[in-house]
């Protein structure tokens, strides 16, 4: 075997194993297995992801400057997508794949395209995958929206498709952001736990999806305008400690040391309805 016939010894560490998973929600900071609301929905052939540059060349039109000379390369713009072909048809899966679209308040099986596109319709996603050695590579896509419409394939015997393809998106709000992160992590032995809310007509400060085991959690709950909230609950794996965890009248939440998932339950009611 010739000398430079070798490979990094942390090669196998760093192999990225199987298609990984599409997430509506995820923390690489503190990962913890999705819950099956939070994948978007079920694949086949694996999920491309894409981050492209565009340059120009300030140069070109310039005599006596070389073709590409680099202190007059311009990088113009990033292309961000995340694409696959998906398997099911439940409504969400249909009205992401629309981009534009509505899902009925009255028939919530009947999916509307709209004619109009509303700043509600860009929402981040993420892709994740395992890494050999036991931690994890993911990629978010920010402000992502469905660009290529949508289109089912039927085959005889066979499972009906939808191709779906998602492009990231700047922000007026972060101009500067190309609309892809990328993360490789090594293996974590820290014990997390899960946060979900349910909130209807509730707002929460509380971002995270996830939080380190024994730390604190702090939030407030605040109706959305012309509400009141109505209901309030929150647990503790199956343990309810609404009581001592909640403050009905200010709407903080506090828990001094979270040993267990977190579930916040929370709705409101319109105000004189």
């Amino acid at each position: 075997m010739g000398k430079f016939t070798v490979i990094p010894q942390d090669t196998f560490n760093n192999l990225q194993l199987d298609a990984g998973v599409l997430l509506k929600r995820f923390d690489p900071d503190q990962p913890v297995e999705p819950l099956d609301e939070d994948i978007v929905c079920a694949t086949t052939g694996g999920i491309n992801a894409t981050c492209v540059p565009s340059f120009s060349d300030q140069g070109e039109d310039i005599d006596n400057v070389p073709l590409n000379m680099m202190e007059l390369k311009h990088l113009d713009s990033w292309e961000c997508k995340l694409s696959t072909t998906s398997l099911g048809t439940k409504p969400e899966l249909i009205k992401l794949a629309l981009g534009c679209a509505d899902i009925d308040t009255n028939k919530s099986s009947k999916i509307i395209p709209r004619a109009d596109l509303k700043q509600t319709d860009f929402g981040n996603l993420w892709w994740v995958g395992d890494r050999a050695d036991g931690g994890l590579v993911a990629i978010k896509l920010k402000n992502a929206l469905s660009t290529a419409g949508f289109s089912i394939q039927t085959t005889k015997n066979g499972k009906g498709q939808i191709t779906l393809e998602l492009t990231g998106h700047v922000s007026i709000k972060a101009q500067k952001e190309v609309p892809m992160e990328f993360y490789s992590e090594e293996p974590d032995s820290t014990e997390y736990h899960r946060i979900t809310q349910n909130l209807y007509h509730v707002n929460s400060t509380i971002t995270a999806v996830s939080i380190e085991d024994s730390a604190a959690l702090e939030g407030t709950l605040t109706a959305e305008e012309n509400y009141e909230i109505a209901n309030v609950s929150i647990l503790s794996g199956n343990e309810d400690i609404t009581s001592t965890a909640y403050n009905s009248e200010t709407g903080a939440i506090n828990i001094a040391s979270v040993t267990a998932d977190i579930t916040i339950f929370a709705t409101a009611t319109e105000i004189g309805a």
